[in-house]
């Protein structure tokens, strides 16, 4: 019974003695379509579950969820840095890229604004700060904001409030885990 069909398939399919490359060209980049129609792509307003490796462009990794639950956000809801965001519309579950991310696209560039100098006053005397040490302020709207100590002097301690990443060039390893809606 089959090998009849078979038969029956290859006559019909293949009646020349060649098979043309211009028509299994079109037979392919057909079915392409008509899946990549049915594979949904991501889209601004999605909920999406991403695993991720970051890496700095000296290949120092500074996050991941590799280990644990996927990262959940909403793709163009200003919830992730501008480059990561960008880099989502157009993937399909299981789909993998690397990306660089420019630090404007990223964290920002450093800026001078940032560089605080803090009355030593306003820190409790047995406090024993360092260079290098984090410590967590407080904005206007009572906001923590990490600061790293850079140095202490006599007066004032010197903190940094820019983030970590910013200046940096960035990497992620992205995987795309679900596709919400």
């Amino acid at each position: 019974m089959f090998p009849n069909f078979v038969a029956l398939f290859a006559e019909q399919s293949f009646n020349s003695t060649s098979v043309r490359r211009k028509d299994a060209d079109e037979h392919f980049f057909s079915w392409k379509q008509k899946n990549k129609k049915i594979m949904q792509q991501v889209k601004a307003g999605d909920t999406v579950k991403v695993h991720y490796t970051g890496k700095l462009s000296s290949g120092e990794q500074f996050d991941s969820s590799v280990g644990r639950e996927p990262l959940e956000f909403t793709v163009g809801a200003g919830q992730m840095i501008k480059g990561f965001d960008a880099a989502l519309p157009g993937m399909v579950k299981g789909d993998k890229k690397t990306i660089n991310i420019a630090a404007e696209d990223g964290y920002g560039e450093r800026v001078d604004e940032a560089i605080i100098e803090f009355p030593k006053e306003n820190v409790p005397a047995d406090m024993k700060l360092e260079p290098g040490m984090q410590l967590t302020l407080s904005n206007q709207q009572g906001q923590p904001v990490p600061v790293i100590v850079v140095e202490v002097k006599d007066d004032v301690i010197i903190l940094d409030a820019n983030h970590f990443l910013a200046g940096q060039e960035l990497i992620f390893d992205i995987e795309l885990v679900e596709i919400g809606e």
